[in-house]
């Protein structure tokens, strides 16, 4: 059945013309109503498009990515988002002690403990001058451990109870420090290779 309409029967008969004449490019630069766009005169057809479902599939994720990238929540008026529990100290006894309490008090006030890691230990050397001439040598090295405890879905009327608490059993010699939860924290938990960063660069350039 021919589609009904003036113009419309125009544009379908010069467009089978084109397919039973094979000259498909002349004839489309001579009529001026059709799309100069196009070089094939079955694109304006309406059965042009029919077979494809590619539009209709998800937009595909690569795995590789989704594992390094760590979905971050968002605070609320009524609850905070992500937050990051850092301690620090020079005794690792007392950090993994303190950090052990704070894993169980939250469990026991029902915040939710997305999880627990430890970050790199940073060395820092102390240099002693001596008495006689300007040289300097390492007199101790201080060894800086990290650990965090992340949680979420921490309510605001609960948050100044549990800062209290945990700064009233803080041992002595021990740093908490409370921050929101960035990208830059989570990828502060991979070592950097600068090996392999420099091969990178070479194969991107």
């Amino acid at each position: 059945m021919l589609p009904v309409g003036g113009e419309t029967l125009i544009r379908y008969m010069a467009a089978l013309s084109c397919r039973i004449a094979g000259s498909s490019g002349l004839l489309c630069r001579d009529l001026g109503f059709l799309n100069q766009s196009s070089k094939r005169c079955y694109r304006s057809l309406p059965t042009h498009g029919i077979g494809k479902y590619r539009h209709l599939l998800p937009p595909e994720v690569d795995k590789k990515k989704s594992k390094l990238q760590k979905e971050i929540k968002e605070g609320t008026d009524h609850e905070y988002g992500t937050l990051n529990f850092q301690v620090t100290g020079y005794n690792m006894l007392y950090v993994e002690r303190f950090v052990r309490y704070m894993h169980k008090f939250f469990n026991q006030m029902s915040v939710p403990v997305e999880e627990s890691y430890a970050l790199q230990t940073r060395s820092t050397e102390v240099l002693l001058l001596q008495d006689s001439g300007s040289k300097m040598s390492v007199d101790y090295i201080l060894s800086t451990h990290q650990r965090v405890v992340q949680v979420s879905g921490l309510k605001a009327t609960l948050a100044p109870i549990i800062l209290e608490t945990l700064m009233m059993n803080q041992p002595e010699g021990v740093h908490l420090q409370v921050k929101q939860h960035t990208a830059e924290d989570y990828l502060k938990r991979f070592k950097v290779r600068p090996d392999v960063e420099k091969m990178k660069a070479a194969i991107t350039h």
